[in-house]
C-alpha cells in the first residue's frame, strides 16, 4: 500500500477537469471530474477518508489530470475515459454498483444482444458504458426492431427450436426468429454484423430513416405511431451523447497545442474520434534536443509520432503553421501510410478545443518546473550560477528575499521568505508591520525592515549559544544568518538595503535586488544592471524566490487590511470598546458575517446583550445605502474624484 503523501502533487490548477488515480502496474484504477480539480484532489489527500477513497488512494501510486473550459467538457471527458480504461473504483457511482453495457456476442453460432452491467467477458463486443439506463432501454428497443437480432435467453431459445415456436419477441416483430426458421443461421449473423457495424459507425444512417418514418407517419395522420418514432429518435441522441459528450460529431483527428514560458515549453495533444476525446497526453519541449533548423513545434511532432506510439491521423490541427509545413505533412503521411494535412481552425470548436489543449500544456509545465524545483541536482547547479555571476565566496546555502506590499501608502507590510538549499523554508517565513509615521515611501521601508531583520540577528550573535544550550533552550529562528538578501526592486531599494547593512556595520551578507521589468538584477552601488542569462537556473531560482516573497506579502497585506476596515466600521458605535470588538471580530470575522447574523446570534456574543445587539444591527443597516465591500469591509462609495467617479475610502466610514 503506497503513501498517498508520497504522490500528492502540488500546483494543482483550479479549473474544470478530469482526473485519473494509477496503481503500481500504472493501470488506472479511478477517473472522476471536478468544477475545481484543485479543491477536489485536495480531498483525496486529507485525513478520515471513507472506506472506500481511503483504499483507492492507497492503492494509487499516482494522480495526473486534463483541464477543460467547461463542466459539460469534463463529463463528456469522464465517460470517455471511463469507457476506454474501465476503472473499477467508478463502480461506486451508479445505482447498481455498474455501468450498464450494450454487449453482442459475435462469435456465438447466433448472435446474441443483450444489457449487462457485469464485468467483462471475452468474445463479447461490449459498446458503452451509458450514463442514462432508460435511454439505453430505449435504444435497445428500437435496435431490435431496426435490426431484429436474437436478445432472449439460452434456454428459451432451445424451448422455441424444440416447440418449433416462437416466442413473443417473434410475434412482435423484435426478433427474426431464427429458432424456428424464419431466416437462416447465416442470415442472422449477417444481421449481427450489420448491427455491429452500425454501433461502430455511430447514428449517421439510422437517424434520417428514422426521421423520414416519423414524417411519412405524420403525414398518414398515424400519430401515435410518429410519436414512438419521434421517441426513438430522442432515445438514439441521448444514447449517442451520454458516450461521445458536446462535441460534433464530424470532429476527428489530433489537436496539438503549445504552451510558452520564457525558454520553457511544454506541448499537448487530445485525439479526437467522432467526437469523443480518446486520449491526450502532454510533452515538455526539450529545446536542446531539438534538431537544427526546427521550430518548438516540429520538435514537439516529432515527439509525439516519430516513436511510432500514437497512430498518425487524417488531420492535425495545432494553433499556428510550423516551418517546413509540406516536409511535415510528407513525413508524418510516410509513417501513416495516408495523406496528413496539418491545419490551423479560425474561428468555431476547433478554436475552442485548442485553447483548452493549450491551458492543458500550461499546467503540465507548471507541474514540471515545480518537480525541477525540488530536484537537489538543479538547485545545486542553480545556487553555483548565482555564486559565480555575484561573485560570491561560496554558494548562498539560506537565501532571504524582502518584499513590501501597500495600496497608497495605507496598510504598509513587509514579508520575508526564507529559502535554503534552493528549497522554500516556510517555517522561517516572517511577516513585518511598517512604522509610517515619519512617512512612506518603499525605500524607507525597504531600510526600515532590513534594519529590523538584521538588529535581531545581531542580538542573537550576543547570546552565549552553549549557555542556552545547557539550559536546555533554542535559539531565535533571526539568529541563522543568510548568505544572500535579496530584495524585490531595482537600484532604489538595494541601496536602501545597503544602507541598513552599512549602518549596522555587517559586511559578510551578500546583496542584490531583482527588477521585475526586465529581469535585472541589480548590486549595491551599480549604475548598471547585471542581466542573467534567460536560461540559467541561477535567474530562475532568484525568480522563484522573489515571487514567492511577493506572494507572502500580498496575502499579508490583504488579510491586515481587511481587519483595519473591519475595525473602522465598528469604532463607529460607542457602545463598543476594544474587548467587545475583539469578540465580534474572532467570532464573526468579517462584516459581511455580522450583518447576516440575526439579533440573537450578536447577543449571544461574549460582552454582547440584546441592547447592544440592537445599536450594532441598526448601524450597520443604516450605511446599507453605501457600496460596501461587505468581506472587507472597505467602502467603495460615498466620495468622489475630481471626475465625478467613485473612489475607495480606506480609512472610516464617511458621515453624510
Amino acid at each position: 500500500m503506497a503513501n498517498p503523501q508520497s504522490y500528492r502533487p502540488t500546483n494543482i490548477p483550479e479549473h474544470p477537469g478530469v482526473y485519473r488515480f494509477y496503481n503500481k502496474q500504472d493501470k488506472v484504477i479511478y477517473v472522476g471530474k471536478a468544477k475545481s480539480l484543485k479543491n477536489r484532489l485536495s480531498n483525496y489527500f486529507q485525513a478520515n477518508l471513507a472506506t472506500k477513497t481511503h483504499r483507492m488512494v492507497h492503492e494509487a501510486v499516482r494522480v495526473d489530470w486534463t483541464i477543460v473550459s467547461t463542466e459539460l467538457e469534463a463529463l463528456a471527458l469522464e465517460f470517455s475515459w471511463i469507457k476506454q480504461y474501465q476503472p473499477k473504483y467508478n463502480v461506486q457511482f451508479k445505482d447498481d454498483k455498474s455501468y450498464p453495457y450494450l454487449a453482442l456476442s459475435l462469435n456465438d453460432e447466433y448472435p446474441l444482444i443483450f444489457i449487462t452491467r457485469k464485468e467483462k467477458r471475452p468474445g463479447l463486443k461490449y459498446f458503452g458504458p451509458y450514463t442514462n439506463a432508460w435511454a439505453l432501454r430505449n435504444t435497445f428497443e428500437v435496435l431490435l426492431k431496426v435490426f431484429p437480432v436474437r436478445s432472449c435467453s439460452s434456454s428459451n431459445f432451445t424451448r422455441a427450436q424444440r416447440s418449433k415456436r416462437q416466442c413473443l419477441l417473434g410475434d412482435i416483430g423484435k426478433c427474426a426468429a431464427p429458432c424456428v426458421g424464419w431466416i437462416s443461421k447465416e442470415e442472422h449473423k449477417k444481421l449481427a454484423e450489420r448491427l455491429n457495424e452500425f454501433m461502430e459507425s455511430g447514428m449517421e444512417n439510422i437517424l434520417p430513416k428514422l426521421h423520414e418514418e416519423m414524417s411519412a407517419a405524420a403525414a398518414n395522420e398515424e400519430f401515435e405511431r410518429a410519436a414512438r418514432l419521434r421517441d426513438q429518435i430522442e432515445s438514439f441522441e441521448k444514447a449517442q451523447k451520454s458516450t461521445e459528450g458536446n462535441f460534433s460529431d464530424d470532429l476527428d483527428g489530433d489537436f496539438i497545442s503549445i504552451y510558452h514560458d520564457g525558454f520553457h515549453a511544454a506541448g499537448s495533444i487530445f485525439s479526437m474520434q467522432r467526437g469523443s476525446v480518446k486520449g491526450s497526453r502532454s510533452w515538455i519541449v526539450d529545446q536542446e534536443m531539438a534538431l537544427e533548423g526546427q521550430d518548438e513545434l516540429t520538435a514537439l511532432l516529432y515527439s509525439i509520432y516519430g516513436t511510432g506510439a500514437i497512430p498518425v491521423p487524417r488531420n492535425i490541427y495545432i494553433n499556428s503553421d510550423p516551418a517546413d509545413k509540406e516536409q511535415l505533412e510528407q513525413w508524418l503521411g510516410g509513417i501513416g501510410l495516408t495523406k496528413v494535412d496539418i491545419k490551423v481552425p479560425q474561428r468555431g470548436e476547433k478554436v475552442e478545443l485548442l485553447a483548452t489543449v493549450k491551458r492543458n500544456a500550461q499546467y503540465s509545465l507548471i507541474q514540471f518546473l515545480s518537480k525541477r524545483s525540488t530536484d537537489a541536482a538543479v538547485s545545486g547547479k542553480a545556487l553555483i550560477e548565482i555564486e559565480q555571476a555575484l561573485n560570491l565566496a561560496k554558494p548562498p546555502l539560506r537565501i532571504e528575499c524582502f518584499d513590501i506590499s501597500n495600496i497608497s501608502g495605507t496598510s504598509v507590510v513587509a514579508s520575508m521568505v526564507v529559502f535554503e538549499d534552493g528549497l522554500a523554508k516556510k517555517s522561517e517565513y516572517r511577516r513585518f508591520i511598517i512604522n509610517t509615521d515619519e512617512g512612506f515611501d518603499d525605500t524607507r521601508a525597504m531600510h526600515q525592515v532590513i534594519t529590523r531583520r538584521l538588529k535581531r540577528l545581531m542580538d542573537d550573535r550576543a547570546v552565549d549559544t552553549a549557555e542556552v544550550a545547557e539550559l536546555g533552550g533554542k535559539m531565535s529562528k533571526f539568529s541563522y544568518p543568510p548568505q544572500l538578501i535579496v530584495v524585490d526592486g531595482g537600484a532604489p531599494q538595494v541601496n536602501a538595503a545597503a544602507r541598513a547593512l552599512s549602518e549596522l556595520g555587517i559586511t559578510d551578507i551578500a546583496l542584490c535586488g531583482l527588477a521585475k521589468r526586465l529581469e535585472e538584477v541589480w548590486l549595491p552601488g551599480s549604475s548598471d544592471p547585471l542581466i542573467l542569462p534567460r536560461s540559467s537556473e541561477g535567474l530562475y531560482l532568484l525568480q522563484r524566490i522573489r515571487d514567492e516573497a511577493h506572494r507572502f506579502a500580498i496575502t499579508f497585506h490583504r488579510s491586515r487590511r481587511s481587519k483595519i476596515m473591519l475595525e473602522s466600521i465598528l469604532d463607529e458605535i460607542p457602545q463598543l470598546g476594544q474587548v467587545r470588538r475583539g469578540a465580534l471580530l474572532e467570532r464573526f470575522g468579517s462584516v459581511a458575517a455580522i450583518r447576516k447574523a440575526s439579533r440573537e446570534e450578536i447577543a449571544s456574543t461574549p460582552g454582547i446583550g440584546n441592547r447592544t445587539a440592537s445599536i450594532i444591527e441598526e448601524h450597520l443597516n443604516s450605511i446599507t445605502s453605501q457600496k460596501i465591500d461587505t468581506t472587507t469591509g472597505e467602502i467603495i462609495s460615498g466620495q468622489e474624484n475630481i471626475n465625478g467617479q467613485a473612489v475607495l475610502d480606506r480609512g472610516k466610514r464617511i458621515n453624510p
